[in-house]
């Protein structure tokens, strides 16, 4: 099989907002390149990285967990639940720690927003720092995930028309993806309960009624209503929710031939999305998943090549 460098070498990676319009395309490329079996010369022996979740996930952390296997990182084990974060540990103390045992790269989930700046600019931490999602910031690895389906898809981003319809208010997704889609030339546009829309999003695009929208355009992008970050359950009606803001069956039907539905999962189903769709031929979704492990193999092999570039110019 081919062999081909990481041609981005990168020391952390926290927010989509610092890479280029070029890095984020040869991430892409680069992700394209293992998920057709390429395999990446970075990875030297006896290479350590921990996956510190301290919010729930699946996708996001096994998906981590299956790219390291595959680049033959060393993970080692972590589990809050009995970590020294019951006795009062901080974030920082907890980083800090793996990163004196030797641990090179940390991926972090956390509820609090950017909590990775006190980390990358801290001189005590020596490990490289990937953001697996902060509170309701950022989830960098997910839109670069999302990107690679898309160009998947259609080869390009310029002039592709894209809605993001959902739960804006607490979406990480929606405020990586967004900024970054609008940055590669697509046209974003946004749809689900008004209230949930705020100026944060109207500098990227526009809001517009679902049944005005699904027609138009190439994606529909989907997000999960977060019922665990809604102050009030009378914040979301589920009963009525897919009616009056998802993707059901009848607004399927008027979609363009062409156009694909995606989500970041977990899918509510019934919910954002009819069941029925999930899996359907214009579902992208299970795409996704599997995207998923080639786009953070793309991103780790990134930091290795920071990480051995940054040990070649100290000697």
């Amino acid at each position: 099989m081919e062999k081909i460098s990481a041609t981005i070498p990168l020391d952390h990676f926290v927010s989509v907002e610092d890479l280029t319009n070029k890095e984020v395309l040869t991430l892409i490329k680069r992700a394209a390149q293992f998920k057709k079996g390429t395999i990446s010369p970075q990875v030297r022996e006896s290479l350590y990285a921990v996956n510190l979740f301290f919010e729930n996930s699946t996708r996001t952390h096994k998906s981590f967990e299956m790219a390291e296997k595959k680049l033959g990182i060393e993970i080692i084990d972590f589990e809050p639940s009995t970590s020294s974060i019951k006795k009062g540990e901080s974030l920082y103390d907890t980083v800090l720690t793996m990163s004196a045992l030797g641990t090179e790269i940390a991926v972090i989930r956390d509820s609090k927003e950017a909590f990775y700046t006190e980390l990358i600019t801290s001189p005590s931490i020596k490990c490289s720092i990937i953001n697996g999602g902060d509170g309701t910031g950022q989830h960098p690895s997910q839109c670069l995930l999302d990107l690679m389906t898309i160009y998947e898809e259609y080869g390009h981003f310029d002039g592709l028309k894209i809605a993001i319809v959902g739960d804006l208010k607490h979406s990480r997704v929606a405020k990586s993806n967004m900024l970054m889609l609008k940055r590669l030339g697509a046209e974003v546009s946004f749809s689900g309960p008004a209230r949930w829309m705020n100026e944060t999003f109207s500098e990227y695009g526009q809001y517009v009624a679902i049944d005005d929208l699904v027609p138009e355009v190439d994606v529909v992008m989907l997000l999960r209503v977060q019922h665990e970050r809604h102050e009030t359950h009378d914040d979301v009606n589920v009963e009525t929710y897919l009616d009056d803001y998802g993707l059901n069956e009848t607004r399927e039907k008027k979609m363009k031939p062409s156009a694909i539905i995606m989500h970041p999962a977990p899918v509510n189903r019934g919910v954002e999305l009819q069941s029925s769709l999930v899996e359907c031929d214009r579902s992208r979704i299970v795409t996704q998943m599997s995207n998923g492990v080639f786009a953070r193999m793309a991103i780790l092999e990134a930091i290795i090549a920071g990480r051995n570039k940054a040990a070649e110019t100290s000697y």
